[in-house]
């Protein structure tokens, strides 16, 4: 058994304590379009407020003809518990009207596509494609994957997009589906960015705390 191996072994034992984050909680309706949405409205914002921002949204309108009716200030007011709701509600309104006019109202499935379609970047068109299409053949890199892999000694990357191509070239492919949602959570709750709980940590002795210059 190799070193990530065991510590995506730990991890899973792990997670079990925990509900999975709004946006892998997804996967079980594979809604791409969903996926897509609650990924844009995620951005800066904490889980719980995306959790309440997607419902509110989505319990009137959850498909891009619906989005699409719908006027500006009616999804500023629906998604008004996350950061940035202005930007992102025109964002949403957009990117909904795009998938609308050119690809017939459904979410295309290709990396390039959807990088295509502005306001959307590279994190959520992996997530996209991962927990809306179920397409394991990515792994979605934020800054909670980026910061983790990098302190564990997995890589050696300044930018999500080196971490995403590095992982993929020493992560066995049966771990990508699952490796952003063990990593955000984890992240969330014990290796925090500013200052991880090592002393809490599950994976402290196969950790090489790479550039941890503080911690709890």
């Amino acid at each position: 058994m190799t070193e990530i191996d065991k510590i995506i072994e730990i991890l899973r034992r792990w997670i079990n304590q925990y509900q999975k984050p709004t946006l892998r909680s997804t996967v079980k309706e594979r809604n791409p379009f969903k996926t897509l949405i609650a990924c844009l409205i995620s951005l800066r914002t904490q889980d719980s407020n995306t959790k309440k921002a997607s419902e509110n949204l989505f319990s009137v309108a959850d498909t891009p003809e619906k989005i699409v009716k719908l006027p500006l200030e009616e999804i500023e007011k629906r998604i008004y518990s996350c950061g940035y709701y202005r930007m992102k509600a025109k964002t949403i309104k957009h990117v909904s009207g795009v998938i609308l006019e050119k690809y017939n109202g459904k979410v295309p499935s290709s990396t390039d596509e959807l990088l295509s379609i502005k306001g959307i970047g590279r994190k959520t068109a992996t997530i996209t494609r991962v927990f809306g299409f179920r397409k394991a053949d990515c792994i979605p890199v934020d800054v909670h994957v980026h910061v983790i892999a990098n302190r564990l000694g997995w890589v050696k990357s300044k930018t999500p997009e080196e971490t995403e191509i590095q992982l993929m070239n020493i992560v066995p492919k049966e771990y990508w589906f699952e490796l952003n949602t063990l990593f955000v959570l984890f992240g969330q709750k014990i290796c925090q960015t500013n200052s991880p709980l090592c002393s809490e940590c599950p994976v402290r002795n196969n950790c090489q705390r790479i550039n941890v210059n503080r911690s709890r």
